[in-house]
């Protein structure tokens, strides 16, 4: 995400009905108000920027906050808080991004070969000074033997003046090749896709990565007169690249519009398809995402104030969009935890919130 709220608010954890979050503010309520949407029509957490991952019979879900909270569920309806993947924030991230407040944005959790690896952005505000970095596990299960996350540092960096794009908003996904393929890009020049090596916590091709644009909102060159590229984000509001394979087709989500402003929210998803991983992807009407295409999947109205940032989880031969949208139940229209079924029709996704 390009802006976030949890980079300006703490949270504290607390019990009602489900194991939910609250805003260390004694003027909000502590339990918010149960709402219809989601997997069951039980209250759900307060989140940003949702991926859930399927461990056994357990659900762990990770989003945007202080070192990247972490939540546990039995059943994607009843969440209880863990401890975050960083319980305190490493000083190296402060003195590699300046301006960074602590909180990781954006995570994605992919599993290989018996290993889970937990994507993460640190970011300054606004800008693309931004590195994605990458930790992992033998396990989600914080009662295992063999849980602990070891941190493997940066995996690309972006730096201001020099890259048309942002370092955050990661998606691994692997090709049909079984080659692991890392998107991610917020505004600038829109979503890039770069291979990663064999090992998942680098670069292909550190020294000469090939970073191609798989969509974008702002077409044709945005290079400046001197030579170097826009050091603010510019309205090009596109993020949050998620992919996803199957029947043939790669299918690349997106966010557009604006996120974390309440009420005022423009957040809605896109999606595109192509038959290979880098691209073209073009939505229902042929427009290659890169020239500013893209068919749209949900948008806000008078009960959420923006939905986006998704994530895609498989369960039981069901593919579930998760994502967060702007409750207008809420004084303060913050972001919830939202689940849908995605139905596929014609070769193509549609989701009904429900």
């Amino acid at each position: 995400m390009m802006i976030s709220t949890f980079s300006r608010i703490l949270f504290a954890p607390m019990i009602a009905l489900a194991t939910v979050v609250a805003l260390a503010d004694p003027s909000v309520p502590a339990a918010p108000v149960p709402y219809p949407d989601g997997a069951s029509g039980e209250v759900q957490p307060f989140v940003h920027d949702p991926v859930i991952a399927v461990e056994g019979d357990q659900y762990f879900l990770f989003h945007t906050g202080p070192g990247i909270n972490v939540w546990q569920s039995s059943d994607m309806q009843h969440w209880t808080t863990l401890d975050s993947v960083f319980p305190e924030v490493p000083q190296w991230m402060f003195e590699t991004i300046p301006g960074f407040r602590g909180h990781l944005w954006a995570p994605d959790i992919y599993h290989h070969d018996g290993t889970w690896y937990l994507y993460y952005s640190v970011s300054a505000f606004g800008r693309n000074t931004s590195f994605i970095g990458v930790a992992s596990t033998p396990t989600l299960d914080p009662e295992s033997s063999e849980f602990g996350w070891t941190d493997h540092g940066i995996v690309i960096q972006s730096f201001p003046g020099l890259n048309n794009w942002n370092a955050i908003d990661a998606n691994v996904i692997d090709d049909q090749d079984g080659t692991p393929w890392l998107a991610f890009g917020s505004f600038w020049g829109g979503l890039q896709i770069v291979q990663l090596a064999d090992n998942r916590i680098e670069l292909a091709h550190p020294d000469a990565p090939e970073v191609i644009t798989i969509a974008s909102r702002n077409p044709g060159p945005a290079e400046m007169p001197d030579g170097g590229y826009p050091e603010q984000a510019g309205s090009g509001a596109i993020e949050a690249p998620f992919l996803v394979y199957r029947d043939g087709y790669y299918y690349l989500f997106a966010s557009t519009d604006y996120c974390c402003r309440g009420a005022d929210s423009t957040y809605k998803m896109i999606v595109g398809r192509s038959k290979s991983v880098t691209g073209p992807y073009v939505d229902q009407n042929g427009v290659p995402m890169n020239e500013g295409g893209g068919t749209l999947l949900l948008e806000g109205d008078d009960r959420w104030y923006g939905v986006g940032h998704n994530g895609v989880t498989h369960v039981d031969g069901v593919d579930y969009l998760v994502y967060h949208g702007y409750d207008s139940q809420h004084e303060y229209a913050w972001a919830r935890l939202l689940i849908n079924p995605i139905h596929w029709k014609n070769g193509w996704p549609t989701v009904t919130r429900e």
